[in-house]
């Protein structure tokens, strides 16, 4: 198959003797990634892999990955706790299908070693590494010490857990210093970590981050760590064999980031060097081998301003962003973890890893980009258009039109890749890749997405984990339109609305009427309040406004000469009352009716998409009404509290 433009060989694999025969006959593909669309790919018959199972939730049944499945299993309701956590329901889901093998994606349970523990209990093979390594690894204070020990640069840090106790706190903050990193020590995917400055900021920090892993993995052990302020953020791609051969594939750079999840990578990194690159993938082979790991993984690492680097964590299962590394290596890491977990040694050296071209994989999420650069959005996909037809792009999604997006789970849509020869190459497929991409029913950020390939930061490799706040310090809000920009989307505008008028008035099988002079004098066109009066329309070349919506408001002389006496509604005071600003589930309220709360004082909780989010008073007052409770579902908008 072509993955994003480079041809990966598989021949060697198909041929080798014995696989067309393999006891792994029947796959069950466990969870709801976009992964699973790759592995229900490569499963099939000239593979030896005949049979393949999906298991899903409730809500998840039209899904794509659920239509190309050979079966379909549903493990129980929505929430995670009773589908795609409740193990029990997974294996009886195993069983009934006869599944030899699972592939486990990535989240929920892909790192759990109890799973893969209760796996080979009954015999059933784990597309993934052993229990041991996901262990090891998994766990963030563990993996540190074996680190270590393997000779891994490793950030300085309290080396064991942190207890919810005020004492330790305090201890290791005076230790360390701010700022400090609060961290997850089972978590993952930016869940259930907190930067914190403050006594303070430590503090609700703990809370939280114990939350959110208690919520996302089931366990709500803490570590803390100094905090490296301004660094990138590069991963090492390992593959190792049950054979005690390991390789690394080169790195990704996955420093675009928001609220510490990933947002655009690329591979390699503008900033390595042969040398750091090296060094990086000699000691992330090194950590992999240290705990016996056989399969895909992936090494993270801090690297500052000095390309010094350290070790972050080891993530033991395929990463979201693996199709980058397949581009630029030729690859097929998805294959390669099943021929792992067959027991066949590593067909390559490390000499025979490249670095072919440029890729480059753009997040696409259903969130608003112009809250917080990404707040959650639900509903419905009314129009669904992937850029498939472009050359040298790969789009892996489960989704379709049609399909819903639920506050349940991860909000991303899709993974959109871009490869090419160099990386002003990728660049310039990605931005076409994004230009084209149709998504209508719900929010999403492919505004912000093209917005940061074409910044000149971005463009010159002039990145950090902080490259959001510090290129949009007051939020993101949009394409900046110059004067020129915006005359000439008014006089888009305007030929839009005449067109729209003469096709109102033409019947059936009349011939079209050209645009006169006359059709547009006496128009008043408004964007943002600037107000412009067409007298003239002619023949007009608009500039492409990709990716972004404008509000424009086309009013006839006498409508915009009354407009004066017609208002628009004020923004509603918000320094009174608390609203919901995304859908999601109340897991906690602090304040009842008569209760009096200080500015930035917590007054609930909000979970969406497996985070937790803290909304705060924006001015001393007493509280005048609660219009919420633990437990209740909210919807964007909705009224929280009221204050007097």
């Amino acid at each position: 198959p072509s993955v994003g433009g480079a041809q990966v060989n598989v021949l060697e694999v198909r041929g080798e003797r014995g696989l067309r025969n393999t006891a792994i006959v029947h796959v069950s593909v466990v969870f709801r990634t976009p992964t699973h669309l790759w592995v229900l790919q490569v499963s099939y018959p000239e593979w030896g892999l005949f049979h393949t199972c999906a298991c899903v939730c409730v809500c998840v049944f039209p899904q794509v990955h659920v239509k190309m499945a050979d079966e379909a299993v549903c493990v129980g309701p929505a929430p995670t706790s009773k589908s795609y956590l409740n193990m029990d329901a997974i294996m009886d889901a195993i069983r009934q299908t006869g599944a030899q093998a699972v592939h486990p994606g990535y989240g929920f349970l892909s790192e759990n070693k109890e799973f893969a523990r209760r796996l080979a209990a009954e015999g059933v093979t784990f597309i993934g590494p052993d229990t041991h390594a996901i262990q090891a690894m998994g766990d963030k204070i563990e993996s540190k010490l074996i680190a270590k020990a393997a000779r891994v640069n490793t950030i300085p840090g309290f080396d064991g857990v942190v207890k919810w106790r005020r004492a330790d706190e305090c201890r290791c903050v005076c230790l360390l210093g701010y700022p400090v990193m609060i961290k997850a020590s089972a978590g993952g995917g930016g869940k259930g970590m907190r930067i914190a400055w403050s006594d303070d900021e430590t503090r609700e920090g703990f809370r939280f981050s114990s939350q959110e892993a208690a919520s996302s993995f089931g366990d709500d052990r803490l570590l803390i760590e100094k905090y490296i302020d301004n660094p990138r953020h590069i991963e090492i791609q390992v593959l190792a064999d049950k054979h005690g051969n390991a390789l690394w594939l080169n790195e990704r750079e996955c420093s675009i980031q928001r609220r510490n999840q990933k947002v655009v990578e690329e591979a390699p990194s503008t900033f390595l060097d042969p040398a750091t690159r090296r060094a990086m993938g000699e000691q992330a082979v090194s950590l992999a081998k240290a705990v016996q790991y056989s399969s895909a993984g992936t090494v993270e690492f801090l690297v500052d301003s000095k390309k010094n680097f350290y070790f972050l964590e080891m993530n033991t299962r395929l990463q979201v962003e693996h199709p980058i590394t397949e581009c630029i290596t030729g690859l097929d890491l998805v294959q390669q973890m099943i021929r792992i977990a067959k027991g066949y040694k590593l067909q390559h050296k490390q000499e025979d890893i490249p670095i072919n071209g440029w890729a480059i994989e753009s997040r696409v999420y259903a969130e608003d980009p112009y809250k917080s650069f990404g707040l959650p959005s639900i509903g419905r996909l009314s129009q669904y258009e992937e850029p498939v037809r472009l050359s040298g792009v790969r789009v892996d999604s489960g989704i379709q039109e049609g399909s819903d997006i639920s506050i349940y789970y991860d909000p991303m849509i899709s993974k959109l890749v871009a490869y090419g020869a160099s990386r002003a190459d990728a660049l310039k497929k990605m931005e076409a890749a994004l230009d084209n991409y149709v998504i209508r029913g719900v929010t999403h950020n492919i505004p912000l997405l093209r917005e940061i390939i074409v910044h000149p930061r971005f463009v010159a490799g002039d990145i950090s984990t902080n490259f959001l706040p510090e290129v949009y310090p007051d939020g993101f809000k949009g394409h900046p339109l110059s004067a020129g920009d915006r005359r000439e989307l008014l006089a888009a505008a305007a030929a839009l609305h005449i067109a729209a008028q003469l096709r109102s008035q033409r019947f059936l099988g009349e011939q079209s009427r050209w645009l006169s002079r006359h059709s547009v004098q006496g128009l008043v066109l408004a964007i943002h309040n600037f107000l412009i009066r067409v007298c003239v329309c002619v023949c007009v070349c608009v500039k492409h406004f990709p990716c972004v919506q404008f509000k424009v408001r086309v009013l006839s002389v006498l409508a915009a000469s009354l407009s004066k006496h017609m208002p628009e509604k004020l923004p509603e005071d918000t320094s009174s009352i608390l609203r919901s600003p995304m859908p999601g589930t109340v897991v906690g309220v602090a304040v009842k009716p008569g209760d009096t709360v200080a500015v930035g004082q917590e007054i609930c909780v909000i979970e969406a998409m497996k985070m937790q989010n803290s909304m705060t008073a924006a001015k001393t007052a007493k509280v005048k009404s609660v219009h919420c409770k633990t437990g209740e579902t909210v919807g964007e908008g909705d009224l929280l509290v009221e204050l007097e």
